[in-house]
């Protein structure tokens, strides 16, 4: 084998190795955000909340706690977005209903998709949410108005952990964005 031949080889080892590395750090970056999702709603970390079939099965405390309800939209997305009721108080356990209230003000059919965040950060693992209109698009007509519902509780595991007790309110916010699509 020659200098030349072995040169050669080499430098198409290389460049075969940086090609793999560059489609590695491409399907990376679009992994990154479903796995991303999927560690906050497994960890509850950054106020994550965690999805509930029912409180049912749950005890109800004596422990009460406010809940505020916080909105925004996003400013590519021309519309209007409040909670119909700015705050609940219930006992840990026991399910509660409320609902957001949402207007398109344009003049033509938008989808918007909304997400969501508690905070403190710390309680976001306890917050279960067991119907939420964020579960799914929103697809609103020109000037059309509507009610959404989200029901939730607080499950009462929040009782056992200590770094929890001085907390008495938590904040449930959601940002709605136009959807993709």
């Amino acid at each position: 084998m020659t200098v030349t031949t072995a040169l050669h080889n080499r430098n198409l080892r290389t460049a075969l190795v940086m090609g793999a590395l560059a489609l590695a750090m491409v399907g990376l970056a679009f992994a990154s955000v479903p796995l991303y999702r999927l560690f906050c709603q497994v960890t509850g970390y950054g106020g994550t909340t965690q999805v509930a079939t029912n409180a049912y099965d749950e005890p109800i405390l004596n422990r009460q706690m406010t809940v505020s309800f916080t909105a925004d939209a996003a400013p590519a997305l021309p519309w209007r977005f409040e909670p119909v009721q700015k705050h609940v108080r219930l006992k840990v356990g026991e399910e509660a209903l409320i609902f957001y209230r949402v207007t398109n003000l344009s003049d033509e059919e938008m989808v918007g998709t909304a997400t969501f965040n508690v905070t403190p950060h710390k309680a976001g693992p306890y917050f279960s949410k067991i119907e939420c209109f964020c579960f799914t698009e929103q697809r609103l007509a020109a000037g059309e108005s509507r009610e959404m519902p989200v029901t939730f509780f607080i499950d009462p595991a929040i009782a056992d952990d200590a770094n929890l007790d001085e907390v008495k309110e938590i904040t449930l916010s959601y940002t709605f964005f136009k959807a993709k699509q």
